[in-house]
């Protein structure tokens, strides 16, 4: 339960801790482990917060939402600093005519779910910025509620999505459904962890599994996750 007088450096130094314990338990560095905090909903201001105390990468959700934060920020003289230093990633549904605004001002898009989207994203990155780093949205139970790649046509698409030029496919995302068990968890989380294993026996070279939340981050940790997306558990519930 949510303390509701912590302050967001607060709550953040807490999921560090709880992500230095599940990587020692499951034998890992939790230096191997990025902690994405997901901001949508949240004011500039908690933004800032949690950037004072640490946090460089910060997840949004939807489109205008994040580019007014952008511009709030680029306002700001006496934030200068963190204007330079945060690193936003968009990890929200694409549609196809909001690709442009993705491409020109995120550093790294966790939701590519089709080709389609893949190559507008390539098309309209600007030369000038580096390669936009992207992972590939697969539906591990087939859901009809969310997008994403199945499983079986991954292999294909991911080779067709590595030759687009301006982006760099650094892994694989999802959200699986949700489960209480410990043990459900990481049984559903290890399933993205095969896939990754396959796609880079055949040749790729994934570095990241954008996978966990607040709820079963310890169960990502141990199944393999290079990057957690936590929102809750840093800024309290959602507006």
């Amino acid at each position: 339960m949510l303390d509701p007088a912590q302050t967001v450096a607060e709550r953040l130094k807490i999921v560090q801790s709880r992500i230095t314990e599940a990587a020692s338990q499951s034998g890992r560095s939790a230096s191997d482990i990025q902690l994405l905090a997901v901001s949508k909903t949240k004011p500039l201001v908690d933004i800032l917060q949690a950037y004072h105390a640490g946090q460089i990468d910060f997840g949004e959700n939807y489109l205008q939402e994040a580019l007014q934060k952008q511009e709030e920020l680029a306002q700001l003289h006496d934030e200068a600093q963190a204007a330079r230093d945060i690193c936003w990633h968009f990890i929200g549904p694409i549609q196809s005519n909001k690709t442009r605004a993705i491409a020109e001002n995120f550093s790294w898009v966790h939701s590519v779910d089709r080709l389609k989207i893949a190559q507008r994203l390539s098309q309209q990155r600007d030369e000038q910025l580096p390669e936009l780093n992207i992972c590939l949205q697969v539906n591990l139970d087939n859901e009809e509620s969310k997008s994403g790649f199945s499983p079986q046509e991954l292999q294909q698409q991911v080779i067709e999505i590595s030759k687009l030029p301006k982006l760099r496919v650094r892994g694989l995302m999802a959200i699986p459904k949700p489960r209480q068990e410990y043990s459900e968890q990481l049984q559903s989380l290890q399933r993205l962890q095969q896939l990754q294993d396959e796609l880079n026996k055949a040749g790729l070279n994934l570095d990241t599994l954008s996978m966990g939340m607040s709820q079963d981050l310890a169960a990502a940790v141990a199944a393999g996750s290079t990057m957690l997306r936590v929102g809750s558990d840093i800024f309290g519930p959602r507006n």
